[in-house]
C-alpha cells in the first residue's frame, strides 16, 4: 500500500524528511478496523512528532493522526462496526499513523462519520472535536447551565475554531477569543465568538477594554508559557485554567494565590492507556456527527493541500510551523 512516512526526524525544508513509499497491507484482529483512508487532517502533533521522533535503525515512520475513509474489514471482537461504514477518527500516538492508504484503529476511538460531509470535510474534526469537547466538558467541568466568560487562547488554531463553537452553542457562556490578524479575527467571529481581542497585547488590558475584570475559565492552547503571567492575572479568584501545548517551563507557583485549578488536555490518554472509558470517544465523535448534520456547528477546513502524497504533506507541515494557519489542512486520496 501507499504510505507517507521518513526515517530520521529533520527539519521540514528537506526533501527527506516526508517521503513516498510502500508498505504491507495491514490485517484486522480483535477490536480492530481496517479503514481504507480516504481523506488526513494535519496537526501540531505531526509536527511534535516528526521532528523529533526517529524509528529504529532501517524503519520508516508513519505518522499522521486525523483520518476519514471506509471499514474495509474488521477484526473478529468488533461490536460497533461494519464493513462499508464511513468513520472519523483521530487515532493513537501508539501505533502507526493514518498517512497510508489502508490504517488499523481501534473500534473504541472512532465515530460513525456525518452523513452530510464530506471525507475531506469530515478528516478536519476528530481530533481537535474530542480535545476542545474533552477540555471544556471532563476538564473544566462545564455544562449546558455554565454561565460566565470563557476566554479561549489561540482561538483561530483547529482546536480553538471547534472550541468556539462548542461553547457558544451548546453553554451559557461568553466566548471570548483572541486572534492577531484580520482573517484570523474575522474567522473566529464567524464561528460565533462574542468578542475577540489581541492576543499581542496584554490579555488583562484587552480584557478591560470589552468590559470584563476577569474572567472564570480560561482555555489556552498556544504560547501558554507566553502569556502564563496575563492568564493569571485575567483569571477569576478560584477560576479554571485549561491547556493543551507544552510550554517549556510552567510555573504553576503563581497560581496559588488565586486558589486557581490546572487542567492538562490530552485526547490520545484516554486510547495511550486504553481507560475503562475509552469508549466515551465513540459516543463523543457520534454526538459530533450528529450536531453537524443538524447544523448546529460545521467543519472547521480552512485549506485542501490536495493528494496525500509527500510533497503536500511537506507544504502542510511546514503552513503549521508557521503558526499563520487557520482552522484545518486537510489532504485526499492517494
Amino acid at each position: 500500500m501507499k504510505a507517507v512516512g521518513y526515517k530520521k526526524a529533520l527539519p521540514i525544508t528537506g526533501e527527506d524528511a516526508l517521503l513516498d513509499i510502500t508498505l504491507p497491507e495491514p490485517i484486522a484482529h480483535g477490536r480492530d478496523l481496517l479503514v481504507e483512508v480516504k481523506a488526513i487532517s494535519v496537526n501540531p502533533i505531526d509536527v511534535k512528532v516528526r521532528s523529533s521522533a526517529t524509528p529504529p535503525e532501517g524503519e520508516y515512520k508513519v505518522i499522521g493522526w486525523d483520518a476519514a475513509g471506509i471499514v474495509r474489514a474488521v477484526g473478529d471482537q468488533v461490536s460497533l462496526f461494519k464493513p462499508g461504514d464511513r468513520v472519523f477518527y483521530a487515532g493513537s500516538l501508539t501505533r502507526s499513523g493514518t498517512n497510508s492508504e489502508l490504517h488499523l484503529v481501534d473500534e473504541r476511538i472512532v465515530g460513525q462519520m456525518p452523513d452530510s460531509l464530506s471525507y475531506a470535510q469530515a478528516a478536519a474534526l476528530p481530533l481537535t472535536s474530542i480535545t476542545a469537547w474533552e477540555l471544556l466538558f471532563d476538564r473544566l467541568g462545564i455544562n449546558a447551565q455554565t454561565t460566565g466568560a470563557l476566554l479561549v487562547i489561540g482561538a483561530a488554531g483547529g482546536v480553538g475554531s471547534i472550541l468556539i463553537q462548542l461553547a457558544r452553542q451548546l453553554t451559557g457562556l461568553t466566548v471570548i477569543g483572541t486572534a492577531s490578524r484580520p482573517e484570523t479575527e474575522q474567522w473566529v467571529r464567524d464561528l460565533g465568538a462574542h468578542h475577540v481581542i489581541d492576543h499581542r497585547q496584554p490579555l488583562s488590558q484587552e480584557l478591560k477594554k470589552i468590559g470584563f475584570d476577569s474572567v472564570p475559565y480560561v482555555a489556552s492552547l498556544n504560547q501558554t508559557g507566553h502569556h502564563m503571567d496575563e492568564i493569571v492575572a485575567s483569571i477569576t479568584p478560584q477560576g479554571k485554567f485549561a491547556l493543551i501545548d507544552d510550554p517549556t517551563s510552567l510555573d504553576v507557583m503563581k497560581l496559588k494565590r488565586k486558589s486557581i485549578s490546572l487542567h492538562w488536555e490530552l485526547m490520545f490518554t484516554r486510547s495511550m492507556f486504553e481507560t475503562p472509558d475509552m469508549q466515551k470517544q465513540h459516543d463523543l465523535l457520534n454526538e459530533i456527527a450528529r450536531l453537524i448534520d443538524a447544523g448546529t456547528i460545521k467543519t472547521t477546513i480552512a485549506e485542501n493541500f490536495g493528494t496525500i502524497n509527500a510533497a503536500n504533506l511537506r507544504r502542510a507541515h511546514a503552513l503549521l510551523e508557521s503558526n499563520t494557519s487557520k482552522g484545518k489542512i486537510v489532504l485526499e486520496g492517494f
